[in-house]
């Protein structure tokens, strides 16, 4: 079992920046891909970016390209999202997710329970 504990959401004007955190626990987080995905208000949950257990591998949903960074600390058990030039758009329900294989990424085996992210115009 993984434990997943998101931070780091809130409320940003247009063009600002975040960066989520999400703290895992339990089973060996290096043996983890890492994702995260968001749910917009009457939208369905989609994928953001994913980085694999070495951090040599990542992936990313074309609408953050060049936007977005994620990357990870295996020393501590944690997983990043840097959001730059946020957008309205941008607002959603953000998840952590580990998943045993990256390259089926988008079928997470743990999810965290979420944080807002609300960018203003």
């Amino acid at each position: 079992q993984v434990q997943l504990v998101e931070s780091g959401g809130g409320l940003v004007q247009a063009g600002g920046s975040l960066r989520l955190s999400c703290a895992a626990s339990g089973r060996t987080f290096s043996n983890y891909a890492m994702g995260w995905f968001r749910q917009a208000p009457g939208k369905e949950r989609e994928f953001v970016a994913v980085i694999g257990w070495s951090a040599l591998a990542t992936n990313y949903a074309d609408s953050v390209k060049g936007r977005f960074t994620i990357y990870r600390d295996n020393t501590k058990n944690t997983v990043y999202l840097q959001m730059n030039s946020l957008k309205p758009e941008d607002t959603a329900l953000y998840y952590c997710a580990a998943m045993r294989d990256y390259r089926n990424y988008q079928f997470p085996n743990y999810w965290g329970q979420g944080t807002q992210v609300t960018v203003s115009s």
